[in-house]
């Protein structure tokens, strides 16, 4: 009796002993994806279940590329996002990034990888900035776009500005990239006039939502 005794008493503790020595096995990421606005490319996801307190590391790669490629910044973070605008800066080449997350000591996830993302057909472009301004002459209409679009998009960007005035019918005026700034003249005296702007990267034809509606009355 002594005998059986002992051998489960030892029989438990290297059960024990095995399963003390078993890593945690993390569940992955979930809904890993870029999310692109005016060409600033952030790749998000979300926590794993129950995991709160871990840490994240991203990679990327170009498509058909063999090599994963560690981001700098992104090692060890326990945000749930990292910006992958430098390294995903060429709008002629198609991009994957992957997140694994790991808790302390020992104990990481299977990596999660994202959609393939292109930052050419697969960024949203965001509306311009409207400016109304009240003189004599007119009306002067200036539009303000994202800092970033402008450095990437100089040459095949344009803005379509709608007028809109009261019991007539919408017209929509084109305005070059480098002027940024439309004079509306020969208007009718104390008539109220509407106006919204849109930002058109003609060369990939892609358009962003028109801007918020912003009205002003003529002098």
């Amino acid at each position: 009796m002594t005998c059986l005794l002992l051998g489960a008493a030892l029989l438990g503790n290297l059960a024990a002993c095995v399963t003390a020595q078993d890593p945690v096995v993390l569940a992955p990421p979930a809904q890993v994806r870029f999310d692109s606005v005016d060409y600033k490319n952030i790749l998000r996801w979300t926590a794993p279940p129950n995991n709160n307190s871990l840490q994240y590391y991203v990679q990327w790669k170009i498509y058909g590329e063999p090599q994963w490629l560690d981001v700098d910044g992104c090692q060890g973070i326990q945000n749930h996002q990292c910006d992958l605008s430098d390294v995903t800066s060429d709008l002629r080449e198609w991009y994957y990034a992957r997140v694994h997350a790991s808790s302390l000591p020992s104990s990481k996830s299977a990596w999660a990888l994202s959609p393939r993302f292109s930052p050419r057909w697969d960024t949203k472009i965001s509306s311009p900035v409207l400016r109304l301004n009240v003189t004599e002459q007119g009306i002067v209409v200036r539009v303000k776009p994202p800092r970033l679009l402008v450095r990437k998009m100089p040459s095949s960007m344009h803005y379509n500005i709608y007028l809109i005035p009261t019991g007539g019918e919408e017209v929509v005026f084109e305005m070059d990239c480098c002027s940024n700034k439309l004079t509306l003249k020969e208007l009718k005296h104390k008539a109220n006039y509407c106006f919204q702007a849109q930002t058109v990267i003609t060369l990939q034809a892609k358009s962003s939502a028109r801007s918020s509606l912003k009205c002003v009355t003529m002098l």
